[in-house]
């Protein structure tokens, strides 16, 4: 089958995700700005109206016009343009072709032993990060599947909500942080007798990423049944995907975790709590229900793995980073 013919199917899983993704953006949005306006109204009054508005309106400007780039700086990825990457590289293309993407997705890598892959931008400009362990660790055919689950998000346009999500959450580590040294404050105000600043107000800070977590973690996964159903149907190979899925580590720690400082945060290792995927089983399932997908399998050879050259065990190790992600 010929890249022509490729572009021309049009894939019901690829169908962009338009009202859904404008209704959870509004509701994390929504929610986001509740919890600033009571959490700084006993502060300043009114004036918590004006601030929720223009955190809102920043994190909706940033989501839609952050470079891919930017995104995968802050996340530690490297971008890839070495001989070992060529067949990663060719593989992400035949599938951007399949998708009837603008133009292939850049790669970058991300040096981690996790197993972990996520994209950031928009079908005319996006990025895929993918973890040197997943590289490592899995077989060719199964990183098509990962890949192809990344550029069906990409496709579907579900990137922009899923960016919101991101930064909506890396806001309410700031507002945590911001809780605890009112705290802070208020105890030393106990001892000099000075009044004290609202208990609620530092309550609804500090709990700010366990409440905001608790609503992303609260809307649909249908997103993440349709990004596999999407890469089955990109690669022509649902039991790839499937075998991928069951390797990946997809732990979204405890909610003790959004509490315990320095960083609040859950171990998710992706940039957004919406990416949390349903139970693997479930996914398994659905996989293996597919019916034969219009797509041939890709031709697939296994090839030479990704080495970085100078990163060490340190850098290399599981742990929080900077700004509070788990890689």
């Amino acid at each position: 089958m010929s890249f022509a013919t490729v572009r021309n199917l049009r894939l019901p899983a690829l169908t962009p995700h338009a009202t859904a993704n404008l209704v959870q953006a509004a509701v994390l949005l929504a929610a986001f700005a509740l919890l600033i306006g009571a959490a700084t109204w006993p502060l300043i009054g009114g004036w918590s109206l004006l601030l929720a508005a223009c955190a809102v309106a920043g994190i909706v400007a940033l989501a839609l016009r952050m470079p891919p780039q930017t995104v995968m700086r802050l996340y530690g990825a490297r971008p890839q343009v070495s001989a070992t990457m060529r067949q990663v590289e060719h593989l992400a293309d035949n599938l951007a072709r399949r998708a009837a993407l603008p133009r292939p997705p850049r790669l970058f890598v991300v040096p981690s032993t996790m197993l972990s892959a996520f994209s950031a931008g928009t079908p005319q400009s996006a990025a895929i990060a993918v973890t040197e362990g997943l590289l490592r660790r899995l077989t060719m055919r199964e990183i098509a599947g990962i890949f192809a689950r990344e550029i069906g998000h990409i496709a579907q346009g579900d990137l922009t909500v899923l960016a919101i999500a991101d930064l909506v959450s890396r806001a309410a580590q700031l507002m945590y942080y911001a809780g605890l040294a009112l705290a802070a404050l208020n105890l030393f105000h106990l001892v000099t007798g000075d009044e004290l600043v609202s208990w609620w107000s530092v309550a609804l800070l500090v709990l700010a990423p366990a409440l905001l977590n608790l609503v992303q973690l609260g809307l649909s996964h249908t997103r993440e049944f349709d990004a596999d159903r999407a890469g089955a149907l990109l690669t022509g190979d649902p039991m790839g995907l499937a075998s991928a899925i069951s390797r990946l580590e997809a732990s979204t720690g405890t909610l003790a975790q959004d509490l315990i400082p320095p960083v609040p945060a859950r171990r998710v290792p992706q940039p957004s709590m919406l990416r949390c995927p349903p139970p693997l089983q479930q996914r398994l399932a659905r996989l293996h229900a597919l019916e034969a997908p219009p797509m041939p399998p890709l031709d697939i050879a296994e090839g030479p793995r990704i080495s970085l050259v100078g990163v060490g065990p340190i850098e290399m190790r599981q742990r929080y980073r900077w700004p509070g992600v788990w890689f």
